[in-house]
């Protein structure tokens, strides 16, 4: 995969917008519930959540080459 400064820029402003999002979303619904956490155990957990999420997706694309590959040796 290419990574030309500008792919990573938009990657790390999109992981981040994403980490921001989930942080907020797990503080809000803590609130909401009586269950609340401090912000930063909220970003610790938004942390894990990402970096699993990105982990599977970097699986699910192996995996689709991996079989698109060799689907195409077999014809």
């Amino acid at each position: 995969m290419d990574r030309t400064p500008t792919r990573l820029r938009r990657l790390i402003r999109s992981l981040t917008a994403w980490w921001l999002l989930l942080t907020t979303g797990l503080w809000l619904l803590g609130r909401a519930t009586d269950q609340s956490a401090s912000p930063t155990a909220c970003a610790a957990s938004a942390a894990f959540l990402l970096a699993v999420g990105e982990a599977g997706d970097w699986l699910r694309r192996r995996w689709h080459h991996f079989r698109t590959t060799r689907k195409m040796g077999r014809l």
